[in-house]
């Protein structure tokens, strides 16, 4: 009998990598939420317009679920978490409150939940998920949606202890690829400088924000969606906890050159040092998820760069 599949945020970057690959499995009815997004058209994706911060809808949508993918989440770039750090904090508390007491209540099997790292340190090693420390000061700009993610991580934990619902967190790094937020004010650094890279013309310069000396864990998006795919097979601990990234970093220096390689075209990069850039240096060790289920990451950053480029001519660039 196929299983009932619900992804909060089925009309997001990670919610609609997740939604398309699922649908494409034969044992999952597959099923997405979204709100102010328009559906997504596809044959094997059922939509329901949710409000997440909503009670009422919340449990009509999570009832009758068997897992429960939670991809849903108010996000955006640098300058939002800089200049309007609350956009992180208050609405992705109430939606994940709701979620996770919906799932204990209707007896959900499984609840996928997608942290991230900003609650972590920066450090010049690879970060274990036993590394933070809850006594040491997250860095200031995190300061709210990191201790938003703690919170939240442990709610799970507190649901996975009272009822039968196992819950897998995902301490992700930097994820990247098809159906990103590739406009300017909402992207994040990948797809920032991807567009700019692509919308640039020979002989063009661009402007980087900040000196571009900080280090990202980048990760394509066909790694978390099957690191999803193993937790949900493989499983069987009440509550899991895992880092999920590339496992080495790349300065945004080397990496917007390294998309202007990729592109083919001559262009200059001035780097703006009055722009929000948050100066901190992040990769993940994944031993945990790949002693739990043989999970390693299989796209290089090349591959990833090249793949994200071709969707990106394909999908926007034919548009524009």
């Amino acid at each position: 009998m196929k299983r009932k599949l619900l992804i909060c945020g089925a009309t997001g970057f990670i919610g609609r990598n997740m939604a398309e690959y699922f649908a494409d499995r034969d044992d999952f009815d597959v099923y997405g939420t979204h709100l102010e997004s328009p559906p997504l058209e596809h044959p094997k994706i059922k939509m329901l317009k949710t409000d997440l911060t909503d009670k009422e809808d919340v449990a009509r949508a999570v009832k009758g679920m068997d897992i429960v993918i939670q991809a849903a989440a108010t996000t955006s770039g640098a300058k939002d978490i800089i200049n309007k750090p609350y956009y992180h904090v208050t609405d992705n508390s109430v939606m994940n409150s709701l979620i996770f007491r919906a799932a204990h209540e209707y007896q959900v099997s499984q609840v996928i939940f997608f942290s991230c790292t900003v609650m972590y340190q920066s450090s010049d090693t690879p970060i274990k998920e036993t590394d933070f420390d809850a006594n040491q000061e997250i860095f200031p700009s995190y300061f709210g949606v990191g201790w938003t993610k703690v919170y939240i991580e442990k709610m799970c934990e507190f649901y996975s202890r009272i009822g039968n619902t196992k819950y897998t967190v995902i301490r992700h790094s930097n994820i990247y690829g098809p159906y990103d937020k590739f406009e300017l004010e909402k992207s994040h650094v990948f797809a920032a400088t991807l567009t700019k890279v692509m919308t640039a013309k020979n002989g063009d310069k661009i402007i980087v924000w900040g000196a571009g000396e900080e280090a990202r864990d980048l990760l394509y998006i066909d790694d978390l969606v099957n690191f999803v795919e193993m937790a949900i097979d493989k499983q069987k601990k009440q509550f899991g906890l895992y880092n999920i990234g590339y496992g080495s970093p790349i300065s945004i220096k080397e990496l917007v050159q390294k998309i202007i390689d990729h592109s083919g075209k001559a262009i200059r990069i001035e780097y703006d040092l009055s722009k929000p850039n948050i100066p901190t240096k992040v990769c993940l060790d994944t031993g945990r998820a790949n002693m739990d289920f043989g999970w390693a990451p299989k796209v290089s950053l090349d591959d990833g760069i090249r793949k994200t480029m071709q969707w990106y001519i394909d999908n926007i660039k034919k548009h524009d």
